[in-house]
């Protein structure tokens, strides 16, 4: 079976594990957990990072932080992994949809800017909703596939609307928009290591900020709001959220690799889109001039999305269909959908993820690109 995109363990990942499983580091406390946190900050140029149990739980704490409670909306797009909003959920919040971009599948900036404009109001310095007068006090952009918007727009529109900004970069880690890092332009950033992912610490996201009394806010609150060394004194409602050692270890060993496999994944992306160029009606997600992705996910859009869908999973070629759009998941039917021509559908309808695991072979390559061929 080839699959998606499988961990690639191929570095110090079992000396570095065996190293918290000998000395007993295997818990939220260790050297391991510290590093990871540095090489993550620094690789994102950013000051601080805050290792958490996963990517959602990091979103959670930053919508947390910033005072996020059941009547606020939170700006989002249509087409996202499903842990974005269901951070918000957690906060008692609930998401404002934004139709997506038809060519790169991130949020449609010109409709949230429509939307900005035509649905909303300052009261006091804060963005609030005219039909019901709920606060929006941030907007969570995604980083769809690794790819970025028009940062210097979306950052524009959040000052000009009040709106804090958290990056939902869980799939960017290595992603630039003009030579910056994703997650690097909000107030507050996030990152994830699920198995799937460009690195993988097995479960586990971090937290990255400018900001030293935000970066120490997060990490009090993923440990419990412990506010004693000694004491089990706790000074408000805390989180079990903080990343584990052994898997911090793992994290350390994988980002020694991320170069290399961020490299490889733009060796399988320009294999594909050679292969794949001129078949039928495929496309492949458009990048601006301005942005440099990492590629976590390549994806190809064609009119036969289920048809490649079979001939590659009858073939143990594991491929996915995107995201269904969240305004048709039942939890969120009766949520504001911000849209002229529902083209998140469309994008859904038609898209597909193909095996991309950094240890993929240029061989296997070559069959999932001729299984592909067969269906035009």
């Amino acid at each position: 079976m080839l699959l998606l995109s499988g961990p690639n363990m191929a570095g110090n990942e079992l000396k570095y594990v065996t190293e918290c499983i000998t000395t007993g580091w295997v818990s939220s406390v260790g050297a391991y957990v510290d590093q990871f946190e540095k090489m993550s900050a620094e690789f994102a140029g950013a000051k601080y990072a805050v290792a958490t149990s996963s990517g959602t739980t990091a979103l959670h704490i930053c919508l947390v932080m910033m005072g996020v409670n059941s009547d606020d909306y939170v700006i989002t797009p249509n087409i996202t992994f499903i842990a974005t909003c269901n951070s918000i959920k957690y906060t008692g919040a609930n998401p404002i949809f934004i139709d997506t971009d038809e060519a790169t599948w991130q949020m449609d900036l010109n409709l949230l800017e429509q939307f900005l404009t035509n649905e909303t109001e300052q009261r006091n310095g804060v963005c609030h909703y005219k039909k019901d007068g709920k606060r929006i006090p941030v907007i969570m952009p995604v980083h769809v596939l690794g790819n970025m918007c028009d940062m210097d727009k979306l950052m524009a529109l959040a000052r000009q609307h009040n709106l804090t900004v958290i990056e939902d970069s869980t799939e960017a880690l290595g992603s630039y928009y003009k030579g910056k890092h994703a997650g690097s332009f909000g107030l507050l950033g996030t990152f994830s290591y699920n198995g799937n992912k460009i690195i993988t610490t097995g479960g586990g996201g971090m937290i990255i900020t400018d900001d030293e009394a935000l970066a120490k806010k997060a990490k009090h609150l993923t440990t419990q709001a412990k506010s004693d060394a000694f004491e089990y004194i706790h000074d408000e409602i805390g989180y079990n959220y903080r990343l584990v050692n052994v898997a911090a270890a793992m994290g350390v060993a994988q980002m020694e690799q991320l170069p290399g496999f961020i490299q490889r994944k733009y060796e399988i992306i320009d294999f594909y889109k050679k292969e794949l160029d001129g078949v039928g009606d495929i496309k492949f997600q458009e990048v601006s001039a301005d942005v440099k992705p990492n590629w976590w996910l390549p994806t190809i859009f064609t009119a036969k999305q289920k048809e490649v869908l079979k001939i590659l999973n009858d073939n143990k070629m594991q491929s996915r269909p995107f995201w269904v759009p969240m305004n048709q998941l039942r939890m969120f039917t009766e949520n504001i959908y911000y849209n002229h021509t529902d083209r998140s559908n469309f994008v859904y309808q038609h898209c597909l993820s193909i095996p991309c695991s950094t240890y993929i072979t240029n061989n296997d390559l070559k069959a999932v690109a001729a299984k592909i061929k067969e269906c035009f």
